[in-house]
């Protein structure tokens, strides 16, 4: 690491003030580093380097862009046994998990949007409709971005944001959670060797003050945040305020629907990535599975094992499958949903409590709740632990009902033998995304959340069109 964590115009940087933010391994809870803690000043320097830097990089040809964005994918992967590790020992994402999370899907993404860049950003034509002529509609970056993303995927969650927005031609204030800091320092370097010019990315670390500083800055055009739903609400009433576009990507609650007809042999590893991966860290995680009453037990039962299944050790061990929280305070949230699922009298059928033979680090058990209602908290609460609850249903309608019964509406799947039924079913929910007998991110969608699981969408050529504004030419003819 450099002797700073500020990246400001290219360069690695002294903070104003002293004060610096410890950052944890996860699996043995001893000190693994520090990140400077920024001020308004910081910020501030950052937002000015990005603003001297936007319009020359709005002014590259989008091929040029296309290009950087190619090589800083290439860096990513140059990097990517070092990135891998380094996520791993910050927030316990086990090894295989982060060599997909944070090596491979951010390259692919970067390569994704430097091919929409490459095919250029030519005015959209539209006949006149109050006037004899044409309308030609005007594309333009919107300018200086602030990134704030969280530390269960660190990488992929950055480049959600970086690579639309240098895609666009704009500008970026990159600020990272400060659980998973230590990482930007091979982003940046692997930005730096593309050759993106100084100031078109700028990193400011540390917590809260920080980034309400970048929120509130008034040279800040637009904010990408994944997060929270209670600090996404902040968030956006700032942005309100200040009537600045805001990209706002919150929790989840989201259901798993298992119609009476699903075949349990292919459900049942589904649900092992949907229900549990990265110990539950997820936004999008299936945590209420909702099984037809004649065959709950059945599924309870199936669900359970799967939560036996689990290699649960050192994340960096590639035969580890789960791997410990990313915090105490973490783990202490998660204890705190499980004494009060089973204090509204949910039954703990597997997990519940801390691993034997880990004395060090944030380990929790994978838990599988059943005899849970919509109505308890662990139903409704996101939890962002591994900590799952089956819930019945007599009637199709009502499986529907209990999915959309949530103030979330991120993710969600749909299980059966039918296919094509499964999809009408899927229709019904109230959720920006969801799946037939699958689920999973994919970049050339539109992912975001309806309700209070967000604002806006990432990824997919909507992405990208959410760092740009449009202007309107009226041409008579």
């Amino acid at each position: 690491m450099p002797d700073s964590t500020l990246y400001i115009d290219g360069e690695w940087t002294a903070a104003h003030a002293s004060a610096t933010i410890p950052v944890i391994e996860a699996a043995t809870g001893d000190p693994l580093g520090a990140v400077t803690e920024a001020g308004a000043e910081d910020v501030d320097r950052a937002v000015a380097a990005a603003v001297r830097a936007r319009r020359g990089w709005a002014a590259t040809d989008p091929a040029e862009r296309a290009a950087v964005l190619e090589r800083f994918a290439d860096g990513i992967e140059k990097r990517g046994e070092r990135l891998a590790e380094l996520v791993s020992r910050q927030n316990g994402t086990p090894l295989v998990v982060s060599v997909q999370g944070s090596v491979q899907a951010p390259a692919g993404l970067l390569r994704y949007y430097a091919a929409l860049a490459r095919a250029g950003f030519a005015d959209e034509r539209r006949a006149g409709l109050a006037f004899e002529g044409t309308v030609r509609l005007q594309r333009e970056p919107v300018g200086v971005v602030g990134a704030i993303v969280p530390w269960n995927f660190p990488v992929t969650l950055a480049v959600h944001k970086l690579a639309p927005a240098l895609a666009a031609g704009c500008a970026v204030v990159l600020k990272p959670a400060p659980e998973t800091s230590l990482d930007t320092s091979l982003l940046v370097e692997a930005a730096a060797e593309a050759g993106l010019p100084a100031g078109v990315l700028n990193v400011v670390t540390g917590g809260s003050a920080t980034g309400r500083a970048l929120v509130a800055h008034p040279d800040v055009a637009k904010i990408a945040f994944t997060g929270s739903t209670a600090v996404g609400r902040e968030i956006g009433a700032e942005c309100g305020r200040a009537l600045k576009p805001v990209t706002l990507e919150l929790g989840g609650k989201s259901a798993a629907i298992v119609l009476p007809d699903a075949d349990l042999a292919a459900v049942l590893p589904g649900l092992a990535f949907l229900s549990f991966v990265n110990s539950g860290q997820s936004c999008f995680l299936n945590s209420r599975v909702l099984a037809p009453r004649a065959r709950y037990d059945e599924i309870v039962e199936g669900l359970a094992g799967v939560a036996r299944s689990f290699a649960i050790g050192d994340p960096l061990d590639p035969s580890t499958t789960m791997g410990p929280l990313v915090s105490e305070r973490q783990r202490a949230r998660v204890e705190e949903y499980v004494a009060a699922g089973r204090a509204e009298g949910a039954r703990v059928v597997t997990g519940g409590g801390r691993p034997d033979g880990f004395d060090r680090g944030w380990y929790v058990e994978p838990t599988v709740f059943a005899d849970a209602s919509n109505s308890m908290r662990v139903a409704r609460e996101e939890i962002f632990g591994p900590v799952v609850c089956v819930l019945p249903y007599d009637t199709e309608d009502e499986a529907v009902a209990i999915a959309n019964d949530s103030d979330y509406g991120l993710a969600g799947s749909v299980w059966s033998a039918d296919p094509e039924h499964a999809l009408a079913v899927a229709s019904r929910v109230e959720t920006g995304t969801i799946g037939v007998n699958m689920w999973t991110p994919d970049p050339g969608s539109p992912f975001g959340g309806w309700k209070s699981s967000g604002l806006g969408s990432e990824l997919g050529p909507e992405g990208l069109a959410s760092y740009q504004r449009i202007r309107s030419v009226y041409v008579p003819s």
